[in-house]
């Protein structure tokens, strides 16, 4: 793989298999929240109408909820400049400049894959390769060439 251009712009997404677990635990809640709303309606003897509002403000959520994960939620930003991490707990710097990394190395704390972006200052970066949708050698190696083109 070439080196990115400066300009060049990396952005990493959710992976799949997160994205289903959180639509997944989507669908509980909101299914909970249904089975009440029936059993409020039948006890209280309110219009079924309710029921199908609340299925469609439901169903809504879901695809606007769908709809931000795939599409405009990007976990990992690499620029040409630096980088920008967002929506991962326990990251630790969330934005950085190459200058400012020494280096960026795999580890595994707690059993997860991650690279993890060690600053000059002692400060570190550690994004979960899991979450990305991405093969985590291709990030891996992305992050590389980025250091090597802002050591230059």
């Amino acid at each position: 793989m070439s080196a990115p251009a400066p300009t060049d712009v990396s952005e990493y997404r959710l992976s799949p298999l997160v994205f289903a677990r959180i639509v997944g635990a989507y669908l509980i809640v909101f299914a909970l929240l249904l089975l009440a709303g029936t059993a409020l309606v039948g006890a209280l003897e309110w219009s079924g109408d309710l029921l199908v509002v609340v299925l469609g403000v439901g169903v809504l959520g879901l695809i606007a909820l769908s709809w931000w994960l795939r599409a405009r939620l990007v976990l990992v930003r690499l620029t040409g400049t630096g980088y920008r991490v967002r929506m991962i707990r326990a990251a630790g710097v969330t934005e950085g400049r190459w200058p400012e990394v020494e280096d960026a190395v795999a580890a595994t704390p707690r059993g997860v894959e991650c690279v993890v972006l060690r600053l000059k200052d002692g400060r570190t970066t550690t994004i979960p390769v899991a979450l990305l949708a991405a093969d985590k050698d291709d990030f891996a190696r992305d992050v590389r060439a980025r250091l090597r083109s802002a050591a230059r």
